[in-house]
């Protein structure tokens, strides 16, 4: 009579739950990424193509309106900063150090002067 073990190998046991307890190496990752890579390149293509036509610009012009906001409150702090910086200057008698202030302050003009039309161009909306 023959008998036969119902057991499980105590080897085979072992080496599998070492081999479980093992965290992935760059080389399994690689090996798991590998075959895996045409999947996701055909899946991301498939994702895009399925957005195409589905983009909504219904905020770009508040967005736009946002940006001409800020260009105006920027220019007039750069304007309102360079002029304060020169006056300082100029109070205390260096006219030669307040040349870069007024300068500062032009450019703040220049800002809040032109600031919607330089969105505008970049953008192609008018406001």
């Amino acid at each position: 009579m023959i008998r036969r073990s119902h057991t499980v190998t105590h080897s085979n046991t072992a080496h599998l739950a070492k081999r479980s307890a093992q965290p992935f190496s760059k080389r399994n990752l690689v090996r798991a990424a590998r075959p895996m890579w045409p999947t996701l390149a055909v899946l991301t293509i498939t994702s895009v193509a399925h957005a195409q036509g589905t983009m909504d610009f219904s905020g770009a012009t508040t967005l736009m309106g946002t940006f001409k906001t800020f260009a105006i409150y920027a220019g007039a702090v750069i304007c309102f900063g360079g002029l304060i910086f020169a006056g300082i200057r100029m109070l205390s008698g260096r006219f030669q150090d307040a040349i870069p202030g007024l300068f500062g302050a032009l450019f703040g003009a220049g800002v809040l002067g032109w600031g919607a039309g330089w969105i505008g161009s970049l953008t192609g909306q008018s406001m």
